[in-house]
């Protein structure tokens, strides 16, 4: 019989409408809380046990275990575990007054705000005050794991609780928490809503979790309560870590490479960081990093503990000393944050390291899928740079992998300090040939990220400075002796015009009449400014600085002074025609001007 009466204290007319609304940042994570709180009865009495302060008594076959069952009939979910229970006063304690300081300035502070954004009361100890969150009426049943007499408490949504002291259908042991579902809480009488829950916040909890519907329903293992970050990296097979990938993250293709981190004192945290396939320049944003809580999920890719370049990860951390709030879903900034930040950069970057050092064919085989990661942490993180600078590859034009270092002491002799490159290999492959004909070698920068990287290395390396090969010539390209031609130069100008500067050089290459160059400062300028627009950005249009350099070595060349004027412009306008479409710079209208003046051409022969 109910023998005691009461009301939740802290003014609970405040109180209660505050946790109702938006205890938590979402709301199911009220199952999360109630399972939390069954697991830890099961751990207490376990330790416990291990002290030797209690025997085991009265443990069923299966051991301890909590149970989730749904009952859409009566409209309840229910929790119940077998683990430490509580007597009457630990139920007056512990539930009947909610242990919160500073109460009035808290609700001063948070009843005002109604996005629900922030967690509020974290160290408070207000988790099992969330299934108000769902629930119309909560039953709270339970038996201390010394014996004496069962304990029935039921709170409704005001606050108001009675207490029956004697309650004889109690468990032997443990605590039953039965939610009496309301219009707000009616999702979660869905099977499939219950067990999405489950199987994002309780999947690898340390005790046995099952889920039945109805107190007949089939048991369902919900949970596996060693997870793989919890083993030693020495336990750990190739397979199990794929396999583990695969369940977690839902991922078809294996992932490349992982780092297990085992961080014990100071730090004190557990995890797994995969690689994963990348198939396109811009996939490796969607990573997934989940925050674990003493293997309770908490949150994916929180950025005080995972630099937001290292988000492009999938992994699962394990932090058991993070100081979280309410929610569990937003860090106090502390050192200790920034220490594991710290430690799981060191780890990344050292993984890499390694794995050059090591096993540089199996690492340059891997570098595509990885390539724009690296540069992207090293944007971000001075420090990350540092300690991975050595593992960063380039691919060449000609095929294989080289490190800047490698490339400049190839060069020295021939261009020092001086780094070619081509963004399009197929657009570029005519000043690619030219340059390698010399006996230069080109890196292969394909995308905006790789040209941004660039200008890091660039400042970084003190005179070290990136060549598009189509910004200017080397000097190994060019013969000794160069001839101005002026009744050349006047006929190209009439047919350029104002569009670029023209100028002599004497190539070595004779059969190559003339080349089109673009200053590299002014077209870096321009694609930046083209990425702003993109963005939605004001930004002005940015001309490039164009030169085209006629061969006075070539015959073809040399010839145009001898021909009529007519013929000269006709074949001088085809010259630079085929150096802006050499170049990747002729649009449609030009193209069909090309092939009307090669058809003129033609016809002269």
């Amino acid at each position: 019989m109910a023998d005691i009466k009461g009301g939740i204290g802290v003014e609970r007319e405040h109180i209660f409408p505050v946790i109702k609304k938006w205890l938590y940042s979402e709301k199911e994570i009220f199952l999360r809380e109630i399972v939390s709180n069954a697991t830890d009865a099961v751990t207490k009495l376990r330790r416990l046990i291990s002290l030797g302060e209690e025997t085991a008594r009265d443990i069923p076959d299966e051991g301890f275990r909590v149970d989730v069952i749904l009952d859409k009939d009566e409209a309840t979910l229910t929790v119940s575990d077998n683990g430490i229970g509580m007597t009457l006063e630990e139920v007056e304690k512990y539930i009947c007054q909610i242990a919160l300081s500073g109460a009035l300035d808290f609700i001063e502070k948070y009843e005002g705000e109604s996005d629900g954004k922030n967690g509020i009361i974290g160290h408070f100890g207000l988790g099992f005050y969330s299934s108000f969150m769902v629930a119309d009426t909560v039953d709270v049943i339970t038996r201390s794991y010394k014996g004496g007499n069962g304990v029935k408490w039921t709170c409704d949504e005001s606050g108001s609780y009675t207490i029956d002291s004697d309650y004889s259908d109690a468990p032997e042991r443990g605590t039953v928490i039965v939610m009496h579902l309301g219009d707000e809480g009616a999702e979660y009488l869905e099977e499939s809503k219950v067990k999405e829950v489950l199987n994002k916040y309780c999947a690898f909890m340390p005790c046995d979790i099952f889920f039945s519907q109805g107190e007949e329903g089939s048991d369902e293992a919900v949970n596996d309560k060693t997870p793989l970050w919890q083993k030693n990296p020495s336990e750990c097979t190739d397979e199990d870590y794929k396999e583990f990938y695969h369940k977690v993250f839902n991922d078809y293709k294996d992932p490349l490479f992982w780092i297990h981190i085992k961080a014990d004192y100071p730090l004190n945290f557990r995890g797994i960081l995969y690689f994963p396939k990348i198939n396109t320049e811009f996939e490796s944003l969607e990573g997934q990093v989940k925050l674990y809580y003493n293997q309770v999920f908490v949150a994916d890719n929180i950025k005080e503990v995972i630099p937001d370049y290292l988000l492009m990860l999938k992994g699962v951390l394990d932090c058991p000393e993070l100081p979280l709030n309410v929610s569990r879903s937003y860090l106090q900034n502390n050192g200790y944050v920034a220490k594991i930040s710290n430690h799981i950069t060191k780890k990344v970057a050292d993984k890499l390291t390694s794995m050059f050092n090591l096993d540089r064919e199996g690492y340059e085989k891997q570098w595509n899928d990885i390539k724009t990661f690296v540069e992207y942490a090293c944007l971000r993180d001075q420090k990350f740079y540092s300690k991975a600078e050595g593992a960063i590859l380039y691919e060449k034009c000609s095929g294989g992998y080289t490190t800047i270092d490698e490339y400049l002491d190839s060069a020295k002799d021939k261009h020092e300090n001086r780094v070619y490159y081509a963004s399009d290999k197929v657009s570029q492959s005519g000043y690619i040939s030219m340059f390698e004909e010399s006996g230069i070698q080109v890196l292969l920068l394909p995308h905006v990220i790789d040209t941004q990287f660039a200008q890091l290395i660039e400042s970084k390396k003190d005179g070290i400075q990136f060549l598009r090969v189509d910004s200017e010539l080397d000097s190994s390209m060019k013969g000794d002796e160069n001839n101005e031609l002026p009744e050349v130069l006047e006929i190209f100008k009439s047919v350029v015009g104002e569009s670029c500067e023209i100028k002599f050089e004497s190539l070595k290459d004779e059969a190559l009449p003339a080349i089109l160059t673009v200053s590299e400062n002014s077209r870096r300028m321009a694609d930046m400014m083209r990425m702003y627009a993109s963005m939605g950005q004001n930004a002005p249009t940015f001309p490039t600085e164009s030169t085209l350099i006629l061969n006075s070595a070539s015959p073809i060349i040399k010839s145009l002074a001898e021909k009529d004027s007519e013929k000269a412009c006709l074949i001088a306008k085809h010259i630079y025609s085929l150096c802006t479409l050499t170049g990747g710079k002729m649009n449609g209208d030009d193209l069909k001007a090309f092939l009307k003046d090669s058809y003129s051409i033609l016809s002269m022969i």
